[in-house]
């Protein structure tokens, strides 16, 4: 039979295989496995070549309108809707009202397909998945420790929302500590790590999220990645590495902590009827021992990386630190406040002096000059406008220690 075909692979498979049968003699059974179809069809499909030849392998539906297609008339309907009813309305939104409002019982994947056809709507480009592989724990308990926060309704209805800071061995999985605060700030970082360190020493390395209480994230001309917060400055002072994850899945270890006590510290919470950050701060003691016991595992080698602290030293780095210069008259402007320099002699070698203002989370401020302490007295500073507050300040009622930072 003379003449151009258009044939799928499929058919072409098919014309090979008969064409074997006839010519080599492969028998119709083996044929119909080779092909994976029924020997039934397999002879349909013998017949209809001997009948027709190579046209009757070919498809009778190729050419021809679908069964399940789109009536025109709906379609123009539906262009009609877009054009004069529903216009800058997202498919979705579209498609329950064409069904509540209109009647028309379409797939959400239809009424899409039309608004793209037709220019009502732009597909998105689906984002380009990266690879996270996974990474050897550390072999020794605190050699890193992940930290983070989580704001959450931690105690449900019944008290206020906050946040909980943890803090888990890479090594080992145990939760190190956990404290209940308002919020993840500064203050509450120094109170934590103070805590810590009091209880299990100094680790090697900490590894936390870029968030600003531990990297400056200011990429403006002259700030661009330099510098230390107040975090990372004691942290080094006390010879304790930070590392900032670039994603979360770099730090899963903390972020499946977390979803793991959004799951079971809160039944713990909601079972012993307890409401208020103190309350919880009592238990949580209590709770990581439980929870050490049940999903901790055995580190690689045997040996702690925790150093000993000394108190002392604590308190020393755990405290804000802010260079300031004397103007003539031994002054100096910090956190809305004027401070004037106390000496008893000419002071001549004190201006233009660069001093270090001291401040600690309970807010007592002290001015240190080449180590020594030096005395000041508050000056009184006329009115000026509202002091510009962040988020996490208003949520905690603006209440502040002297230097204005939320506890």
């Amino acid at each position: 039979m003379k003449g151009l075909f258009t044939m799928s692979g499929k058919e072409l498979l098919f014309y090979d295989s008969i064409q074997k049968s006839l010519k080599d003699g492969l028998k119709q059974v083996k044929a119909a496995e080779l092909l994976g179809i029924s020997e039934r069809h397999y002879r349909r499909l013998l017949k209809a070549y001997k009948e027709k030849g190579i046209k009757g392998l070919v498809s009778k539906k190729r050419g021809k309108p679908s069964n399940n297609r789109l009536y025109e008339d709906i379609r123009k309907k539906i262009i009609d809707k877009l054009k004069n009813k529903y216009t800058e309305c997202g498919p979705t939104f579209v498609w329950g009202k064409l069904i509540k409002n209109e009647g028309l019982d379409l797939s959400h994947e239809t009424v899409r397909k039309i608004m793209i056809q037709e220019g009502f709507w732009e597909p998105k480009k689906r984002k380009r998945l990266k690879l996270y592989q996974r990474r050897q724990r550390r072999s020794c308990e605190g050699d890193l420790i992940q930290m983070d926060g989580s704001p959450h309704a931690w105690f449900e209805d019944r008290g206020p929302k906050c946040c909980l800071l943890g803090f888990i061995d890479d090594a080992t999985s145990k939760i190190m500590h956990l404290k209940f605060v308002h919020a993840e700030t500064t203050s509450n970082y120094f109170l934590a790590l103070k805590e810590y360190m009091i209880k299990h020493g100094k680790p090697k390395c900490y590894y936390s999220d870029r968030f600003s209480v531990f990297r400056i994230n200011n990429d403006k001309e002259g700030y661009r990645k330099q510098g230390l917060t107040q975090v990372g400055r004691a942290l080094k002072e006390l010879d304790v590495q930070l590392i900032c994850a670039n994603s979360p899945q770099a730090k899963g270890r903390i972020e499946r902590l977390f979803k793991t006590l959004q799951d079971r510290l809160i039944k713990e919470l909601r079972l012993r009827k307890i409401n208020t950050l103190e309350e919880g701060n009592k238990y949580l003691e209590e709770y990581i021992n439980e929870h050490n016991s049940l999903f901790a595992v055995l580190a690689a080698d045997k040996e702690n990386m925790h150093r000993i602290v000394k108190e002392e030293d604590l308190e020393k780095s755990f405290c804000y630190k802010e260079q300031r210069t004397l103007s003539k008259n031994l002054e100096l402007s910090y956190q809305g406040k004027i401070l004037q320099i106390i000496t008893e002699e000419s002071g001549y070698s004190l201006r233009r002096a660069k001093v270090l203002v001291i401040e600690t989370v309970k807010g007592e401020i002290t001015i240190e000059y080449q180590r020594k302490e030096l005395a000041y007295k508050k000056l009184l500073m006329k009115d000026h406008q509202g002091r510009i507050m962040n988020k996490k300040e208003i949520l905690m009622g603006g209440v502040f220690p002297l230097g204005g930072k939320a506890i």
